[in-house]
């Protein structure tokens, strides 16, 4: 085999690895962003049974968000059933959206971040399941503080999610 021949074969060879490399690659890229697809709705929301009753986990809500310098956007948790009844909507296994706030932690994150507002105010939902199980679900603000980064992840990040647990602390399973 002559040089020439030589070289020819040698970049052919490596013009294929470098194309077996670059289709190898995208190929897991696509696969790694299907599986983050079919993930990402689980990790963004956090549900955990509740130790307690409907009505009590409700009223245990509204008496401590007050004491951890949160208040109930609107002063009371929103009645989903209700609502929807006055739509003619009947549903049975009782939903109650708990809206919070803490005017502070908003003030420094629309400040900065504004287009997050419709994230705003935090929710936990507390909904009992067709068995009679009492769950609280919720954003996973850890999570979702860290995917936009800076101040959101600053504040929703850390200051609310501190909060939110002790707020929780003792309530869920």
């Amino acid at each position: 085999m002559s040089e020439n021949e030589k070289q020819l074969a040698t970049s052919s060879g490596n013009r294929k690895t470098w194309q077996a490399g670059l289709i190898g690659g995208a190929i897991g890229f696509v696969l790694c962003g299907i599986v983050m697809f079919m993930a990402m709705p689980s990790m963004m929301i956090v549900t955990k049974e509740c130790k307690l009753g409907f009505d009590e986990t409700v009223a245990a809500l509204e008496k401590r968000i007050p004491e951890h310098g949160w208040v109930i956007s609107g002063g009371k948790p929103i009645d989903m059933n209700k609502s929807m009844a006055t739509h003619g909507v009947e549903f049975k296994p009782r939903v109650k959206l708990v809206k919070l706030c803490n005017a502070e932690y908003a003030k420094s994150v629309l400040a900065t971040d504004r287009y997050v507002s419709c994230l705003m105010p935090c929710t936990m939902a507390v909904w009992e399941s067709d068995g009679g199980k009492v769950y609280l679900s919720e954003m996973n603000m850890s999570l979702m503080a860290k995917m936009f980064g800076g101040n959101i992840a600053k504040v929703m990040g850390g200051k609310v999610v501190h909060d939110e647990e002790k707020i929780l602390e003792g309530l869920l399973k």
